[in-house]
């Protein structure tokens, strides 16, 4: 049972009534103010109860649906996404995952958006990541067990980069043609509540006359497209519509044919909108680059540019794609790789991995790309074996699978239109493509199923993929998908039928960027064979061995394997692929994953040194330094958690984030001073946190605080750098070299350049800004300069190397080590310690006077209860007043209305 978690990260959810009473949801008969929607929000958050649980939303456009998504995301309930209109999907993710609350459409419902919640358990059985926010789906709506884990900082950076790319405004109104289930769908909601614009809900299709009616109603600025909506648009009569309000056109979801991206960015400048080509996948949360509208008649064929914070990077692959045509010619065809804050925390496969965090920094997205000499980056083809049919990414290996578990051999391959099955047998063809198609979540007319004497083979036995492809070619029934029978185009465009979602946006596969708790899937392994082997050909069945590895090149493979699955299986070399994984239950190794998981690294470092600080005070050992690398830490979170969003809406998170530092601090000094007489000497100076500054220089109890003090003066210091304009400007462009300056400034008064004596400690500037740096490295070249730059720069900070080293430690953890292995039942208690480390520093001073000499041990335990304690007790009071205050303000916002004019 856990508290939950302060959520400051995620103002679109949390920070609602800021907005006040412009509109948040439109409907054809409804508006709904943001002050009435925080309102409900915040009573459906109440529904959710006190305490962290776990929450399956089966989601729809529906305002009860919106409002159940925020009340969980702002009030720190995980929350895992399924489609409403798919019992079966919705039945599958809930008896993998086990939930805590289930909330469903209410029985007779009929589409009216009431909602149903079902609470299976007051109290979670499960281990939630402290950062843990949503779980999506890689695979559409088919309810597969494979999630995707984001983060509060993921949702929050990705909807600041799509608004601020798309410069949504407080006056944008975005029609919902997408299902909020679907990361591209979720995006356009999150973008438009962070900048307080308006979303006009409905599950109108655009080949409805309805819909165009509703989109003038309401003064509709944008709307949200995949691939078959445009041949939807052109059977709609879109080209000759006059929409006055419509602003931009947004595309994302598969490619879209470079024709017809020239087509509609012309007709767009013609009648004064936009067409913004994008490309995204869940992985990413949901976008990772735009294709800026002025370059998208000369430039149809590319992706355009990362989104801003992110960054891409292209490495070499050799070899044909994956349906063995060639590589369009043209300079460095590789794999595409992203990083940016909004690559996911990692994947899930079990309940078990809800307790992982980090395990991922970057994302290598299974698309071949090239840069052209513009900038602008182009998808050229795939790595991996996935083709994606109206917008929903379809693994074939999985439904090869799936067929071999009915008694059928077979091979699939396909392309951006179609699914092509080749079946050994008499099979009936027509019978197998309309199962496959429901069990996919297609139209069925995206499906054929061809029956052979034999399936293909190249001459090397492997399977002729480019041959299974010609039977789709030489059918006669092989058409182009006919726009009429296209998903969405009489619930909507991808609207809330299971056949029209899409969750896995964008062209391919995770590809490398695994979970590496996971255990590696065989795609990772793959990888690692063609690597050391230099071959692409590598199939399911293949081993090492057979593929023609040898002794030269088993060392390579061993060590990049082990890191891949968390250990060296036992004849490897000889095993099949497929068989490669340490998710296998008869696999030794699955027992010690139930007992030993990863727990983050910055969350083990603040519970370690918390407790080593504690015992340090106590005597029970000594071991200095520990201070000092939370400070590295600080900074290392600040980075994550408190620099997303524009200027002013995080000056005000940010001072938020340091009332939570600074008011329990004070008030607990105050009340020791009120309360415990003469026994420690606090002065005033204590309670406004100045006696780092003013207070005496030598050692006495007014310096119990110093640490806190010197952690609020570096905050208050680059909250208030960066509420300049032009630091603002200067972080969001620079977002390394900014905090490498400050590393630089802050290593002036290391070494006492400029002698500044306010402060009669260390300076910790500079420790501060380096751990903000190793926030925003994305390579390891970065990584290992600023490694080198902290062991260079701390010897000498001290005179006492075992200090230093501890420090050098620590910050060599964060920075190379996402996750250290731990007894999955020392999770929680570790998660606690270091949530209230702040409160049991605090705390301690006046715990352990009367026990240290006689009973150390038990100071020790009492001190670290004592800061829970704390720690819960100011949570909840601070929660309530934030709560309190919204309410009051809504109150005084309705009786000023109410007062005549």
């Amino acid at each position: 049972m856990t508290l939950p978690l302060e959520i400051t990260g995620v103002t679109f959810a949390a920070g609602l009534a800021r907005h006040g009473d412009r509109p948040a949801i439109l409907t054809g008969s409804r508006a709904v103010s943001y002050s009435e929607l925080d309102g409900r929000v915040q009573d459906f958050a109440h529904r959710l109860g006190t305490f962290r649980r776990l929450v399956v939303l089966a989601a729809d456009n529906s305002i009860d649906t919106l409002v159940a998504y925020l009340a969980a995301l702002s009030s720190g309930h995980p929350l895992l996404l399924a489609p409403a209109d798919n019992p079966a999907a919705l039945s599958s993710l809930v008896a993998a995952y086990d939930p805590d609350v289930v909330i469903r459409p209410a029985p007779g419902a009929n589409g009216t958006g009431a909602l149903q919640l079902e609470e299976i358990r007051a109290a979670t059985i499960h281990e939630l990541h402290p950062d843990l926010a949503l779980l999506i789906s890689t695979s559409g709506s088919t309810g597969s067990p494979k999630l995707v884990r984001l983060s509060h900082s993921n949702l929050q950076s990705n909807a600041e980069s799509i608004a601020e790319y798309l410069g949504i405004t407080p006056d944008d109104r975005a029609m919902t043609t997408l299902p909020m289930y679907y990361c591209y769908g979720l995006s356009v909601i999150n973008s438009h509540l962070l900048r307080g614009a308006a979303l006009v809900l409905t599950g109108l299709s655009v080949v409805d006359e309805c819909f165009w009616q509703l989109f003038q109603h309401r003064g509709a600025t944008s709307f949200a497209a995949v691939p078959y909506t445009f041949e939807l648009l052109d059977r709609a009569g879109f080209a000759s519509r006059d929409l006055p309000t419509l602003r931009y056109i947004t595309q994302a979801g598969g490619r879209l044919a470079p024709e017809a991206v020239t087509r509609y960015a012309r007709l767009g400048r013609s009648k004064g909108w936009d067409l913004f080509i994008m490309y995204g996948q869940t992985e990413a949360t949901a976008r990772m680059a735009y294709l800026p509208p002025h370059l998208a008649e000369e430039n149809p064929g590319t992706i355009g540019i990362p989104v801003p914070g992110g960054e891409f990077r292209i490495d070499p692959v050799p070899g044909p794609d994956d349906l063995g045509g060639p590589i369009d010619p043209g300079p460095g065809p590789g794999e595409l790789v992203y990083s940016g804050p909004n690559v996911m925390l990692g994947y899930a496969q079990e309940p078990a991995d809800l307790a992982l965090g980090r395990t991922v920094r970057e994302l290598r997205t299974g698309d071949l790309a090239r840069q052209h000499s513009n900038g602008l980056f182009e998808v050229v083809g795939r790595r991996s074996r996935f083709v994606k049919i109206v917008g929903l990414r379809i693994d074939l290996g999985q439904v090869e699978k799936v067929l071999a578990g009915l008694g059928i051999s077979a091979a699939c391959t396909g392309t951006d239109s179609q699914l092509v099955a080749a079946v050994e047998g008499t099979h009936d063809g027509r019978m197998l493509a309309k199962m496959l198609a429901q069990e996919l979540g297609l139209p069925r007319p995206a499906v054929t199923v061809h029956a052979v004497a034999e399936l293909p083979r190249l001459a090397t036995g492997k399977t002729d993929y480019p041959a299974v492809l010609t039977l789709a070619a030489a059918s006669p029934g092989s058409t182009k998908l006919p726009a009429a029978l296209i998903p969405g185009s009489s619930t909507g465009v991808g609207g809330t039928g299971a056949a029209g979602t899409a969750v896995a946006d964008g062209s391919g596969t995770a590809g490398d960027g695994r979970d590496p708790a996971a255990g590696g899937p065989p795609g990772d392994v793959k990888r690692i064979f063609a690597d050391a082997l230099e071959r692409e050909d590598i199939g399911d069945d293949d081993t090492f061995v057979s593929l023609g590895g040898d002794s030269l090149s088993y060392v390579a493979a061993s060590l990049r394997l082990e890191r891949a699955l968390g250990h060296l299986p036992a004849n490897w070399h000889v095993t099949p692929i497929k068989d490669l994984t340490p998710r296998r239950p008869s696999q030794p190794k699955r027992r010690l994953r139930r007992i030993i998981a990863p727990l983050e690294t910055s969350i083990v470092l603040r519970a370690v040194a918390i407790l080593t600080i504690i015992s340090t005070h106590i005597d029970l050992i000594r071991w200095p330094g520990t201070a000092h690398v939370l400070v590295a830490v600080a900074g290392y979170n600040f980075a994550r958690f408190q620099l997303g969003g524009e200027r002013l809406p995080r000056f005000r998170r940010q001072l938020r984030s340091l009332a939570r530092v600074v008011l329990p601090t004070v008030a607990f000094i105050g009340a020791v001073m009120l309360l415990s007489g003469d026994k420690f000497h606090y002065t005033i100076a204590n309670l406004f946190l100045l006696n780092t500054m003013i207070g005496p220089a030598g050692w006495t109890d007014a310096w119990h605080f110093w640490f806190i003090e010197v952690l609020v003066y570096v905050l208050v210091g680059m909250i208030a750098l960066l509420s300049i304009p032009w630091a603002h400007r200067a972080e969001k462009r620079f977002p390394l070299a900014f905090p490498l300056a400050l590393v630089g400034l802050g290593l002036v008064f290391r070494y006492n350049l400029v002698p500044l004596d306010i402060l009669h400690t260390r300076p910790v500037l500079w420790l501060f800004a380096l751990g903000w740096a190793i926030a925003r490295a994305r390579t390891w070249p970065q990584r290992l300069a600023l490694s080198i730059l902290a062991a260079l720069t701390l010897p000498g900070y001290f005179g006492d190397p075992w200090r230093e080293a501890t420090i050098l430690a620590g910050i060599l953890m964060v920075t190379w080590i996402p996750a250290i292995p731990l007894p999955r039942v020392l999770h929680r208690a570790v998660g606690v310690v270091a949530s209230a480390s702040l409160y049991i520093y605090v705390t301690h001073w006046v715990v352990f006077p009367d026990f240290k000499e006689g009973q150390p041990e038990l100071a020790l335990v009492l001190s670290v209860a004592a800061g829970i304690a704390y720690w819960a007790i100011a949570a909840r009071i601070m929660g309530a007043s934030e709560r309190g205050q919204s309410r009051l303000w809504r109150r005084w916002k309705a009786r000023r209305q109410a007062l005549p004019a």
